[in-house]
């Protein structure tokens, strides 16, 4: 959704489906675990809950040039008394004048679980019936972060209105956002205003799966990115919070704003977050790394989670910058972050840092039942520089020779 939407740019794989629609179902997902949900059962006329959701506002265009002012009123988001939120986009500047282009065209609402609610993989869906009209963009997508594209987005679901029949599943982030996007879309052989349908994506370390109504139309991996994109980051492996808006205009979404009617509705019934086998969440728990040397554990340094942060020893201590899982991908993570051979470099004496997982296979480590900490691509241990026992010690990988400062035990 974010910016500078065109769909001539974007590498984009399409679906058809030429039967009828997928009918919704509430159930598809009764089974998992649910972390967090709103089903907007409030009163006709109320707002949202505050506790959950905040408000974007104003009329920036927000870097596609769209021709509505979001504001914070019921007027524009609100309960509708039949469990559903409305997201109204209604002409006229609703006295606004300070929109990037002049007197504001539009008003309409977008809302955000930014600093309330944030989830590294899972299930996460909405039950949306998108409005018809050309001019409109509907969305409801994620972002990882305040530092577009470097933090990565997820767009779940975009249908713009004029071409109705087509649904868009999209990833952003450096070097492949706006119209270099990559994504998959499903064209539908009648229009999604038709009726709700539910949107989902399933998301996992290194795989991201979108569904409509339960039936995948387009999944991404760190490789089937590189192969569309080139050399690009996989940025996937982090916290993200949810969105919901509807634009009218803009770069994408385009059309004949002028066309539409007084008012239109984008209805939402629920959205839900939940864990399944198919996408198991991140242990919060993990366990922690101790050295045979110096009894310390494998930390990251301040319990700050940039890339290149480069690996020490400290006291054990129980924080999340001690707690390490070792994932079916073959990854050693902490902090949503992965355990990384610097440059992707295999020679003795390479640092060992914290940087975004990537899909690189210099990422992968294996704890030997002999206590060694094994990069699999370099054939070489984990090891603490200069056999230094003290905190604050560095690591680095080396040739395996089985020395008490290459040898490991969780704790």
């Amino acid at each position: 959704m974010r910016k500078l939407r065109v769909l001539l740019g974007a590498a984009v794989v399409a679906t058809t489906l030429a039967s009828s629609l997928f009918m919704a179902s509430r159930n598809d997902h009764a089974d998992a675990a649910v972390v967090w949900n709103e089903d907007f059962n409030g009163a006709a006329g109320t707002g949202v809950d505050t506790s959950k959701w905040n408000f974007d506002t104003g009329g920036s265009g927000f870097g596609n040039q769209e021709l509505q002012y979001y504001t914070s009123g019921t007027s524009n988001v609100a309960m509708d008394g039949q469990g559903h939120l409305v997201i109204t986009a209604r002409k006229g500047s609703g006295g606004h004048n300070d929109c990037w282009n002049g007197t504001c065209q539009f008003t309409s609402g977008r809302i955000q679980t930014a600093g309330k609610f944030t989830q590294q993989y899972g299930h996460v869906e909405a039950r949306i019936q998108v409005p018809n009209g050309s001019g409109l963009w509907p969305a409801f997508w994620m972002l990882g972060g305040g530092n577009w594209p470097t933090d990565g987005e997820i767009d779940i679901m975009e249908v713009v209105g004029r071409d109705p029949n087509r649904l868009f599943g999209t990833l952003h982030g450096p070097g492949y956002s706006g119209g270099n996007s990559y994504g998959g879309t499903l064209v539908a052989g009648s229009p999604w205003y038709q009726a709700f349908h539910t949107y989902a994506v399933d998301w996992s370390p290194n795989l991201i799966v979108w569904t409509v109504d339960g039936k995948e139309y387009f999944r991404a991996t760190p490789d089937s990115l590189r192969a569309a994109k080139g050399n690009v980051n996989w940025v996937y492996d982090h916290p993200f919070f949810i969105i919901l808006n509807l634009a009218v205009g803009g770069n994408f979404g385009q059309g004949n704003p002028a066309s539409l009617p007084a008012e239109s509705k984008m209805l939402i019934d629920y959205v839900h977050v939940s864990t399944s086998s198919s996408t198991p969440p991140p242990s919060t728990s993990g366990t922690a790394l101790k050295s045979n040397l110096n009894g310390r554990c494998i930390d990251i340094p301040g319990g700050t989670a940039s890339d290149g942060a480069r690996l020490q020893m400290w006291d054990c201590n129980g924080s999340s910058a001690q707690k390490w899982t070792f994932n079916s991908d073959g990854t050693l993570r902490a902090m949503g972050k992965c355990m990384d051979p610097a440059g992707g470099a295999l020679a003795n004496g390479t640092p060992i840092q914290l940087v975004t997982c990537n899909g690189n296979p210099v990422q992968r480590f294996t704890l030997s039942g002999a206590g060694d900490l094994v990069n699999v691509s370099a054939n070489r241990c984990v090891d603490i520089k200069d056999n230094n026992a003290a905190n604050g010690a560095q690591l680095q990988l080396w040739d395996c020779g089985g020395t008490a400062n290459q040898k490991w035990a969780k704790a």
